[in-house]
């Protein structure tokens, strides 16, 4: 086998070697805008002697207004209770006369929407 015999196709094929490259440039894509939702972290419901007492911030972007709790004792409703939040204030306390035991669990609501439910087992319910 002569070198000449890989050497002509070689050749011939040289011109076409810059069709080879790298051609696509990736787009970049567009920066996102993500506008999370209303929604409720931090919510904790505890017994603090005679009361209960029920805290919860509220994150994302809202329009001012009343973040409202609604009390159970099972399926029982106790009460309702609301707090004026903006964006200065973000955070709300709640608390409920509860003397007795009982499984309790309160409702958050904001503009209507219910947000979160937290629950305290003291008995079976």
């Amino acid at each position: 086998m002569s070198p000449r015999r890989f050497l002509l196709p070689l050749l011939l094929l040289t011109p076409l070697l810059p069709g080879c490259r790298y051609n696509f440039v990736p787009l970049i894509p567009p920066t996102v805008e993500v506008e999370l939702p209303t929604r409720v972290t931090q919510a904790s419901l505890r017994r603090v002697g005679q009361e209960l007492e029920l805290r919860a911030r509220v994150e994302g972007r809202f329009e001012p207004g009343y973040l409202e709790a609604v009390w159970f004792d099972g399926s029982r409703e106790l009460g309702r209770d609301s707090v004026y939040l903006d964006a200065a204030q973000r955070e709300a306390r709640f608390t409920l006369a509860a003397p007795a035991q009982g499984a309790y669990r309160a409702a958050l609501s904001f503009g209507g929407t219910v947000l979160r439910q937290v629950e305290l087992y003291e008995v079976r319910p």
